[in-house]
């Protein structure tokens, strides 16, 4: 299939739309409303700090809604507001946090749901308005719906898009696309459809193990077992890892993707002669500003002295995720929530761990002066992070008075 040209078709169809319906000041009144929060910009105001009773609150200078998803979320209200009585579905999370996918089931839209690890389509019909969310959408369900008849409203973020760009320059020159990411985060899906042979590498791990088979083969069964879910249909190590470009996904670490690039360059450099590098290796900065912002940020936080780390976001949310290690890495003690309602008392509270289980832990808000790092995932509302801070003071302030 000819993605590119099956997207370009696509976008000039009278059923696509992604620059919105001319409702944004009257969304973006809702949105304040709803999402924003008073006492983040007073903490923004106060060089990101707020002091109350015995508790110090440091907030990471870049932290929640980025600029794409503020944008996705708009555009879904838009919307609701523009096609009040037509049946609207999404094809995913809108983004990764419970609060706003929530809201819009309060709002009537219908989330896809899976059935045997696929996505049932039956349910939407022609003429119904389907959103294709922050983290985009796999061509094969672009060309579904667009069958179907369905208005698509895209929210794609545009840094999703960039991705998809460079896996078709890739393709273009018949070269493998290495990608950065977790083979099921429904970004890589919809970015290796864009692809032509691609593989999938979780980790500079994973990398290190795809370099070495490069310069010195090794078994074509095991590696074939070992990247079965994370390579493209038919994928031979031996004659598809000869020309290689780097793309990712956008939320995962900045600094992990540049040394699996930078890898890969060294690994092209050695098999092949240097003058031939640019014939084996392509490379493109696909790392999203956003991304790239907060985990700079939670790097000079955790520079500082804290007795613990928050980081508030969904617990399917990998960018999320990406600025919990970065504390666990400092040996900061850290929690991951992604509400206020798992703060259950000043003694006990759930979190997500880094390996993906969710536990109680007890005795986590020691008792003194405490300085209490903050900070929340892309797809995070300042509200959310406002009241999980809330909570803090108040937990406090009764464990004073007890």
């Amino acid at each position: 299939m000819d993605t590119k040209a099956f997207k370009r078709a696509l976008q000039h169809s009278e059923n696509y739309h992604r620059r919105g319906f001319g409702h944004k000041e009257e969304i973006a009144t809702q949105l304040h409303s709803e999402y924003q929060s008073g006492l983040i910009q007073k903490i923004r105001d106060n060089n990101y700090t707020l002091n109350r009773g015995d508790v110090t609150i440091r907030l990471a200078e870049a932290f929640g809604f980025c600029w794409g998803v503020e944008r996705a979320v708009a555009m879904a209200y838009e919307t609701r507001k523009h096609f009040p009585s037509e049946k609207i579905w999404i094809t995913n999370e809108i983004i990764h946090n419970p609060s706003v996918n929530q809201r819009l089931q309060e709002m009537q839209v219908g989330f896809i749901s899976m059935e045997a690890g696929q996505k049932d389509f039956s349910v939407v019909d022609s003429g119904d308005v389907v959103i294709l969310p922050a983290f985009g959408a796999s061509v094969q369900e672009m060309q579904l719906l667009s069958d179907k008849g369905c208005k698509i409203v895209d929210t794609t973020c545009p840094w999703v898009s960039k991705v998809w760009n460079t896996v078709e320059k890739h393709k273009k020159v018949d070269c493998t696309s290495i990608i950065h990411g977790k083979y099921k985060h429904e970004e890589t899906v919809a970015t290796s459809s864009f692809a032509g042979k691609y593989l999938i590498v979780l980790n500079l791990q994973e990398a290190e193990y795809v370099a070495d088979y490069i310069l010195n083969g090794g078994s074509k069964e095991e590696f074939i077992t070992k990247f079965s879910k994370a390579c493209s249909e038919g994928f031979n190590p031996d004659t598809d890892l000869e020309k290689v470009g780097i793309a990712n996904q956008t939320t995962m670490l900045k600094g992990e993707t540049e040394h699996i690039g930078k890898l890969f360059e060294r690994t092209m450099m050695k098999k092949y002669d240097p003058t031939e590098l640019n014939q084996h290796f392509q490379s493109f900065n696909t790392i999203c500003d956003a991304t790239q912002e907060r985990q700079d940020a939670m790097l000079e936080l955790v520079e500082e002295k804290l007795d613990f780390m928050v980081v508030i976001g969904g617990f399917n949310s990998s960018n999320t995720a990406h600025l919990q290690e970065i504390s666990e890495e400092r040996k900061i003690p850290s929690y991951h929530v992604d509400s206020v309602e798992r703060i259950l008392s000043e003694n006990r509270i759930e979190h997500r761990q880094l390996n993906g289980n969710i536990e109680i832990s007890d005795k986590w808000l020691p008792d003194g002066n405490i300085i209490v790092g903050i900070t929340s995932g892309a797809s995070t509302p300042d509200k959310v992070v406002e009241d999980v801070i809330n909570k803090i003071f108040e937990l406090k302030q009764a464990a004073a008075i007890i």
